[in-house]
């Protein structure tokens, strides 16, 4: 087994741990994992990814869910649907209105890091994604619109998305 797969088997143990996991996650847990995971590249988003979560007590946890969210879609680098929610009758589409549009792929850097980031149209946030396998990725949601400073000190929000 190549270090590569050693890392990534390890990888997906902790995330299958995380998502399961039903108690509050602390940021700093989120960030170890964070930490050694590799970064994605905007070719690796390209395709239909089905999201959750990470419930740290950020003010936005469970907006998601009360959207419907499915989802996001990465057709292309110009063309990301940010919020692929399902109707009543669960078909999905892409919920332009809660964003205030759709997004775009880019190469940004985060923590002295370069990886793809989902930059949105219409709001002041940046998700940046780093891969846990070939099927999943954690997600850091940033930017002015993101943080959460009610506690006075600014908190991002934690989600996953695993392809579809």
């Amino acid at each position: 087994m190549t270090a590569q797969t050693t890392q990534q088997t390890t990888a997906r143990a902790t995330f299958e741990q995380l998502i399961a996991r039903t108690d509050r996650l602390a940021d700093a847990e989120l960030d170890e994992f964070w930490a050694t995971l590799e970064p994605t590249t905007v070719d690796f988003m390209l395709g239909e990814w089905k999201g959750g979560e990470f419930d740290t007590g950020h003010r936005s946890n469970g907006f998601m869910n009360r959207l419907n969210w499915f989802g996001k879609t990465f057709v292309s680098a110009a063309d990301a649907k940010p919020l692929v929610c399902l109707d009543a009758e669960g078909n999905k589409f892409s919920n332009t209105e809660a964003m205030k549009g759709e997004a775009s792929l880019w190469l940004e850097e985060f923590r002295g890091e370069v990886l793809a980031s989902m930059v949105y149209d219409g709001a002041p946030v940046h998700d940046h994604f780093k891969k846990v396998d070939e099927h999943a990725v954690v997600g850091i949601m940033n930017g002015k619109g993101a943080l959460d400073t009610t506690s006075g000190t600014p908190r991002h929000l934690y989600f996953y998305l695993q392809r579809v």
